[in-house]
């Protein structure tokens, strides 16, 4: 199964990123294997719909679970049509967050962590 999780690297050693639609560095990981690919935000600059963009972009890549540290309203609607688990609250490194998400350590977010326009400089 694959799962993303926001990094601020690219790599399972980086600390997961506070932002989702705003972060660094999505880590696209199957869980089973463990293998993943490290995309670049193309969003992370967007003056607007960075967190739609960031959804529609995990939807295409067909992932079942989103971890980050925080979901923006407009990015949680675009998960949830896309029928994707939203996590948020997760902090540590990638790895870690991976190995608790698969212990079943995580429950999914009810709603948005954070307000519209977070994590924008």
């Amino acid at each position: 199964m694959n799962i993303c999780v926001t990094a601020q690297n690219n790599n399972l050693e980086s600390q997961v990123d506070p932002r989702f639609g705003r972060c660094n560095c999505f880590i696209i990981v199957d869980t089973e294997t463990m293998k993943f690919e490290a995309i670049n935000n193309p969003s992370i600059s967007a003056t607007g719909g960075a967190g739609v963009q960031a959804g529609q972009l995990m939807a295409s890549k067909q992932v079942k679970a989103v971890l980050s540290g925080n979901i923006g309203p407009n990015a949680f609607q675009s998960l949830q049509q896309a029928g994707i688990d939203i996590i948020s609250g997760v902090s540590g490194n990638v790895r870690e967050a991976i190995e608790r998400y698969k212990k079943g350590e995580f429950k999914p977010t009810q709603g948005p962590s954070a307000n519209s326009k977070f994590g924008m400089s």
